[in-house]
């Protein structure tokens, strides 16, 4: 089946444009993850809106409210929300170029993969790609994603581009109540030295194959286990990381993966 489209427009530049098409980069559908029951029963739990006045409300009965102060809210409706909603015009906008190391990784957010909307569109796609390839930038543009506009970065990738949506600079912290009490006077050269050849015999190229999960391949051998009607071994304080790594290590031989189930 073909990936399924999260976004269609037009990625703009002047008076060029080009229909193309936003994908998410990344999914959690192999992402292990549990449902509440009840211990005896083994029914799923249904989470209902309580009041602590009324008891259980209907949901028809719940409205917005943003806490302004401790215990404080004001009320806000679908005209409100609707008053402040931006409309998509379906245009992703190039404003700007800046080169590719210039955007510090702490704003990037949803990763997206971009691709031409249709055979027509391939060659102008093309030539905005590779133009942005051979000049090491990456475009600043802005669309409506979910009734929100993003500021987005944009860069060439493989025969297609990529997007990343950045976080606003409200969203990122500064450094200085974390990293201002620490002193920044020079280490030890020999201690300096002994670190710099320690970090130069573990370089390598990155390879995301060699960085699973080992927690996440645990749960799924715990999990085929179980199913098995094997109990699982539970790890001991001290050495919960040693049966982890030997699980992780069990289900690499195996070839477990969760879609077996």
């Amino acid at each position: 089946m073909a990936p399924r489209a999260s976004w269609k427009g037009y990625l703009k530049l002047s008076l060029v444009s080009c229909p193309v098409r936003l994908y998410p980069a990344t999914t959690t559908s192999e992402r292990i993850s549990f449902n509440q029951l009840h211990k005896k029963t083994h029914n799923r739990i249904n989470m209902k809106p309580v009041d602590p006045e009324l008891g259980l409300v209907e949901r028809a009965d719940l409205v917005k409210g943003y806490e302004y102060e401790d215990k404080q809210y004001i009320i806000i409706d679908e005209a409100d929300l609707e008053a402040v909603r931006i409309e998509s015009n379906h245009t992703m906008n190039i404003e700007a170029f800046v080169d590719e190391d210039e955007v510090d990784v702490i704003y990037q957010d949803a990763p997206y993969y971009m691709a031409p909307d249709g055979a027509m569109a391939e060659e102008t796609f093309a030539v905005l790609r590779e133009a942005m390839r051979k000049s090491g930038k990456l475009a600043i543009a802005r669309l409506v994603l979910s009734s929100r506009e993003r500021v987005v970065t944009i860069g060439a990738r493989e025969n297609g581009m990529f997007v990343c949506t950045l976080r606003n600079p409200n969203e990122v912290r500064g450094t200085a109540e974390y990293f201002g009490n620490i002193p920044a006077g020079k280490p030890d050269p020999e201690m300096l030295q002994l670190a710099e050849a320690l970090i130069k015999q573990k370089e390598t190229t990155f390879d995301p194959k060699n960085y699973e999960d080992r927690y996440e391949i645990a749960l799924m051998t715990m999990i085929r286990e179980k199913l098995k009607g094997h109990k699982p071994i539970i790890a001991q304080a001290g050495s919960r990381n040693a049966a982890i790594g030997r699980s992780a290590d069990q289900a690499e031989g195996n070839h477990l993966r969760s879609e077996e189930l």
